[in-house]
């Protein structure tokens, strides 16, 4: 994993997000260092879940947290992302001082057996009109309606099976139509359905 996400974020992705929730302290701190010494795209940031300790143990430039998790605010410092998960527009209303919202599913999830329903293109548009922090969509993000995302105002995507399933070939393709929407990766060493 840590060789995908140094060739991914040369590639143009802007955020890199470790995903091993399965993880020791110890097995995720080796990897996170291992992924943030690799050589990587001007700019590209990398974030490890859920664990605001390794990240910042290990030089990560921040963390994602899930949903209904601790505050973003008790992260906020200079220089270190704090991005959070929503899976509804009424919880996303609630979430203030992340620096972007990860909404999901906006689509039928590819890497999930049995996903909740999804929130479509409205949740989107819901979220960004009442909120001043950026979206990102995640959740059956395929090439065909990335545009459509950005349309209801999402700032950016997120992909996993969509990464996994093409080696990141669509998910940069669809990137690099949209300079400079955000592209969030996130990286998981997991079989994917």
């Amino acid at each position: 994993m840590a060789c995908a996400c140094g060739t991914v974020g040369r590639s143009g992705v802007e955020l890199v997000q470790i995903r091993e929730r399965d993880l020791t302290a110890r097995s995720l701190a080796d990897l996170t260092r291992a992924v943030v010494a690799m050589p990587r795209g001007d700019g590209t940031k990398i974030l490890v879940n859920d664990r605001a300790d390794v990240a910042m143990a290990c030089g990560a430039d921040g963390v994602h947290l899930r949903d209904r998790s601790v505050a973003p605010a008790k992260f906020a410092r200079s220089g270190f992302l704090v991005t959070v998960s929503s899976h509804s527009v009424a919880d996303a209303a609630g979430i203030v001082g992340a620096d972007y919202l990860l909404l999901a599913p906006i689509f039928k999830p590819l890497s999930k057996a049995e996903p909740g329903p999804a929130l479509g293109l409205y949740a989107i548009r819901e979220v960004t009109r009442h909120s001043r922090t950026p979206v990102l969509a995640l959740g059956g993000i395929t090439h065909k309606n990335a545009p459509a995302c950005r349309e209801a105002g999402a700032a950016g995507i997120a992909g996993i099976s969509l990464l996994v399933m093409t080696r990141g070939r669509d998910f940069l393709v669809i990137l690099q139509g949209f300079s400079p929407f955000i592209g969030l990766l996130l990286a998981t060493s997991r079989a994917i359905p």
